[in-house]
């Protein structure tokens, strides 16, 4: 007979006052030491419109290499250009050497495997020519470097390669840079340019609209976005304000981005983002906005999330209703929603009656709903507090059954399964679990349902000590968009050479097809912009329209999706301070990706810094314990060192529990130790759906959720175990 395993253990509550902002632990092992195995290969990848059909790993030769520094694949890369034949394997070799002997300043010897490379290796010909002139400037023969730029010029004139010829050549005529600012705009070597001139003299428009455009990364991209607004207004045509609301947009500054949005084309998008705009920053006329949307673009989708925002902003609840009636009548993807928040208002109105057959026909007539989701969840847990846990199952078991996308079918899953073990029932308890690992694989809850299984996967109180296998992928995905030179340089690691081409390829940035997302989220990650990169592929579950879901639904069947979203930078820093600290590299890994995407540099608003988001003050305390004199937090060793040093000690103060060992490095131990001496349960899954902190309650779930991910997607013993069990 299975039992409900019992993780609960008595805590000795510390009086520190440490606090750290929340972070993700990074799930790591031997990476770099694993024997690595390819994933199959799934076919070609569809071109940029299409719809995604495989993401497979090419599982070739040069492709693996790219994980191991130049030193460690020399011999592997020389072996191969040595075979002499005429594969495309060999031409990938010589061009993955080549670039090598470059960055090792061995000019003369870099020049042998491209000689005549371009005859054999046709789809980088303007960048093995690129490569040449490199060569020839660390050799120290510039005359030999400026003809090859030359020869780029004349015959490759239209590739982005040809971009960066431009640039160089232009450091001794600029009109080679006017060139490049008008040929290849998007292009990192253009947008150098632009910035060099904007310094020189700032009331340059061109110069401004092409850093507008294209440059939304570039440092100070929202005060050039005010000087264009501010200087310029009387000269931009409505195209130029499209692109400034975007990037007002894009780096949150909302009232802005609605003004230029009311200048750009009206379209359904924008003239809904000119009254989010305001709605979101609380300054006047949004619902005029919301009115022009539903007026202008009845059908439209935006027409009917603009009528939902009225409803919240209306000033009765019965003008709330009559809004709620119009989404319900003409919108019926989020007839349900409505409904829900209609009855919301009759409750209020004293009309029961009226809210109950409201509620009742969410139920009969949208019951995969995500609206029938919230509402089933809410009656389940109501039983449950009264004590009724068979009435509670009854009401939990329709959300894990139904197609609701919502994120409570995974938790109602798991808590039919609790629930059913506390009646008795083993089998109905491993039948809900198992049915959460098929069809929420990817959740916190799908973690909790394994523990419940009884697999090696660790539970609250054993995670820290685990230090499971790893295997990460050998070879890189295919791209689903972009041209075929620009994949070519993806896959032999040539992540910049391969993003600048990328920035002149990608066209319609604010309407990206789902390949094209995809494409920039795996770019991001290929240079280091972890951040946007994860945010980029993330965020395609969003899309609404129904081709894009069919889409989406086929990309999330690959594993190069998940692969994206749980990636694995700075896996040596991770792998040692874990060692260090005898902490799980995993939950180490899963803790950074949580706090801060695994970027170094960044900031929270209250100043903690850095991958594992250090406060300052922290930072000095540990310090001082570890007698480390120098230190700086954007620095990855210094910051993981420090970072990995607090959650081992939140893990002592919590008899290495780590679910409250996490909940401290978010919440400071203050607060956790408060919650344990109040809480009024002995069931750990109980006490985290009862933290009082919304954030950290999430942030627990988030950095556990992590962790099963990384364990799930890259620990081969539970790789397969899930695959079977699917």
């Amino acid at each position: 007979m299975m039992k409900e395993r019992k993780v609960w253990i008595s805590l000795a509550v510390g009086a520190g006052a440490l606090a750290l902002v929340s972070g993700v632990v990074l799930p790591i092992e031997k990476l770099l030491k694993q024997d690595a195995q390819p994933s199959a290969d799934l076919g070609a990848p569809e071109t940029v419109s299409s719809k995604p059909n495989t993401i497979g790993a090419p599982g070739k030769v040069v492709s693996p290499l790219v994980a191991q520094s130049a030193q460690q694949r020399a011999g592997t890369l020389e072996a191969v250009v040595n075979k002499r034949d005429a594969s495309l394997e060999r031409n990938r070799a010589r061009y993955m050497l080549a670039s090598d002997l470059v960055a090792q300043g061995q000019g003369e010897k870099a020049l042998e495997p491209l000689k005549n490379l371009e005859n054999d290796y046709p789809v980088l010909a303007p960048q093995i020519l690129l490569k040449r002139a490199q060569a020839y400037q660390a050799a120290g023969r510039q005359k030999d470097a400026i003809a090859a730029w030359q020869e780029i010029v004349k015959q490759h004139q239209g590739d982005p390669a040809a971009a960066e010829a431009l640039f160089l050549l232009g450091k001794n005529n600029p009109n080679y840079w006017d060139q490049a600012l008008t040929q290849f705009p998007a292009h990192p070597r253009s947008l150098e340019i632009a910035k060099l001139r904007f310094q020189k003299n700032q009331k340059q428009l061109p110069v401004l609209l092409t850093l507008a455009k294209y440059g939304v990364d570039t440092k100070g991209y929202t005060q050039i976005l005010d000087k264009l607004t501010s200087e310029f207004a009387s000269q931009l045509k409505p195209a130029d304000w499209d692109a400034i609301a975007f990037g007002y947009w894009e780096n949150l500054v909302y009232d802005k981005a609605a003004i230029a949005y009311s200048r750009a084309p009206q379209t359904p998008q924008n003239v809904y983002r000119s009254g989010r705009g305001l709605h979101l920053t609380g300054t006047a006329g949004s619902e005029a906005r919301y009115q022009q949307v539903v007026r202008q673009f009845p059908k439209s989708e935006e027409a009917g999330l603009a009528l939902m925002r009225l409803a919240s902003l209306a000033d009765t609840p019965q003008s709330a209703i009559a809004y709620y009636d119009q989404v319900a009548q003409h919108f019926p993807s989020r007839a349900a929603e409505a409904l829900l928040e209609k009855s919301k208002k009759l409750d209020t109105l004293n009309s029961a009656k009226t809210a109950a057959m409201m509620r009742q026909l969410v139920l009969s007539q949208y019951a995969d709903s995500n609206a029938a989701a919230e509402m089933r969840w809410t009656y389940a847990q109501d039983r449950a507090k009264a004590g009724d846990l068979k009435l509670a199952r009854e009401w939990a078991a329709p959300i894990l059954k139904s197609r609701s996308k919502s994120d409570i079918a995974a938790q109602a899953g798991f808590w039919v399964g609790k629930w059913s073990q506390r009646l008795g029932q083993d089998e109905v308890a491993k039948e809900a679990y198992e049915q959460v690992l098929k069809q929420h694989p990817e959740s916190y809850y799908a973690w909790r349902s394994a523990g419940m299984l009884g697999w090696n996967v660790g539970d609250f109180s054993t995670v820290r000590s685990l230090n499971p296998p790893v295997r990460k992928p050998a070879a890189r995905p295919e791209l689903l968009a972009g041209s075929d030179a620009m994949k070519e340089l993806y896959q032999m690691g040539q992540d910049r050479d391969a993003w600048a081409y990328w920035q002149v390829e990608f066209r319609d940035r604010t309407n990206p097809t789902v390949a094209e997302q995809f494409t920039d989220g795996i770019m991001r990650l290929g240079i280091g912009d972890n951040l946007d990169g994860i945010y980029m592929v993330s965020s395609l579950r969003d899309r609404e329209t129904p081709e894009d879901q069919e889409h989406y639904q086929h990309l999330v069947q690959q594993p190069a999706y998940w692969q994206a979203l749980y990636p694995f930078p700075f896996v040596e820093e991770i792998e040692s301070w874990s060692q260090q600290r005898q902490l799980n590299p995993m939950l180490v890994t899963a803790l950074i990706r949580q706090e801060s995407r695994f970027e170094p540099n960044i900031r929270s608003s209250v100043g903690a810094a850095g991958l594992m988001q250090v406060m300052p003050e922290t930072a000095s305390f540990i310090a001082t314990n570890i007698k480390l004199k120098e230190y700086k937090l954007d620095d990855p060793q210094d910051n993981i060192n420090l970072g990995t040093w607090y959650l081992d000690h939140t893990h002592q103060e919590y008899a290495n529990n780590s679910m409250l060992a996490i909940a401290s490095y978010n919440a400071g131990p203050g607060a956790v130790g408060g919650w344990v001496s109040k809480a009024k349960t002995q069931d750990a899954d109980e006490f985290v759906e009862q933290i009082p902190y919304q954030e950290t309650r999430g942030y627990v779930k988030s950095v556990l959720g992590n962790y099963w991910n990384y364990m799930r997607l890259y620990n081969p013993e539970l790789s397969q175990r899930l695959s079977q069990l699917s």
